[in-house]
């Protein structure tokens, strides 16, 4: 683990998973578009699907020389978002970020075999189990109904590229509108044969006075309550909030942002999931990244895995 993301040097190859700036040397894998694993090109060989290269462009990044396909490396789909796709080499498996858990258009994602296990462990507390999908669309759809019956509209709000597109989905029988920045996202899914249904961004909606017909149902990213679009939403139209987020599961770790409601629903693996996910991976060594990392190794040793924690510097043989 270096300052720049995890390295492997395999069969005298330099390989970056997901580096946090460009490299021009080796191969740089970058699993997904959300903004934390982004950077612009410097003509390094870079492997990554279509589809992050296509919401990276929409995002400011420029990703388009890419490829696919490489030699003996394999993309799998990891369930996180659309195009996010963890790395198998050399009977290593990178997950990048990881949900096994269907949810609406996105499946689960299934585990390879492997001797080396890199995982992230982003919810790997015990204390991080999250209720089932339907659970939380009926709690969900009780509060709409309850809010709709006041004659209330209703904002949910979730992370603009990944979460958003399942609320979307979720809850496209209220026929919402969608901020701007989620509509723009949303057409790129389609473009990608996800079946979202098209709608109005919010500044036309507001424009030509859609939103004075209450109540409605709108998707919006996770703003807090001071944001300037929350405020004026609920000053104008006093509509009522519903985050969601995996942190909203613990009340240890602050989520609320002043939201009405807040809403246990990832696009990652829980605990129980994150054990299930080493189990089906049987590997022989695992190294856990981003999240709970010290926690996760510890709670494998004890099950008798050999985990270790990977933090910057923290480097053996295999790397």
């Amino acid at each position: 683990m270096t300052s720049n993301g995890v390295i492997s040097v395999q069969r005298g190859m330099t390989v970056h998973l997901d580096p946090k700036r460009a490299t021009s040397d080796g191969l740089a894998f970058v699993s997904h578009a959300h903004i934390d694993h982004l950077h612009n090109q410097n003509g390094g060989l870079l492997l990554t699907t279509r589809q992050t290269s296509e919401i990276a462009k929409l995002r400011g990044y420029n990703m388009e020389n890419f490829v696919e396909e490489f030699a003996d490396f394999s993309m799998v789909d990891t369930g996180h978002i659309l195009g996010a796709r963890g790395l198998v080499f050399d009977d290593v498996f990178y997950t990048g970020d990881i949900c096994t858990r269907e949810r609406g258009f996105m499946k689960g994602a299934r585990i390879p075999k492997c001797k080396v296990l890199i995982t992230e462990c982003t919810f790997g507390i015990p204390e991080f189990v999250f209720p089932g999908i339907n659970e939380t669309i009926k709690k969900v759809n009780e509060i709409i109904s309850e809010m709709y019956s006041k004659g209330k509209p209703v904002i949910l709000l979730g992370y603009e590229l990944g979460k958003a597109q399942i609320l979307s989905y979720l809850f496209t029988h209220w026929n919402p509108y969608y901020h701007d920045s989620i509509k723009r996202v949303n057409d790129v899914y389609r473009k990608f044969g996800v079946g979202l249904k098209d709608s109005v961004g919010h500044t036309k909606a507001e424009k030509t006075g859609l939103l004075d017909k209450k109540p409605w149902v709108m998707i919006a990213p996770n703003l807090g309550a001071k944001n300037q679009f929350i405020e004026h939403m609920k000053s104008k139209y006093e509509a009522i909030t519903i985050g969601f987020s995996g942190w909203a599961q613990s009340n240890r770790f602050s989520f609320a942002r002043g939201h009405d409601y807040s809403i246990a629903l990832s696009d990652h693996c829980d605990y129980n999931e994150l054990v299930e996910l080493v189990k089906k991976a049987d590997p022989e060594k695992i190294y856990t990244v981003h999240g709970f990392v010290e926690e996760f190794a510890s709670d494998l040793s004890k099950m008798g895995f050999d985990a270790q924690p990977l933090k910057e510097n923290s480097l053996d043989e295999f790397f």
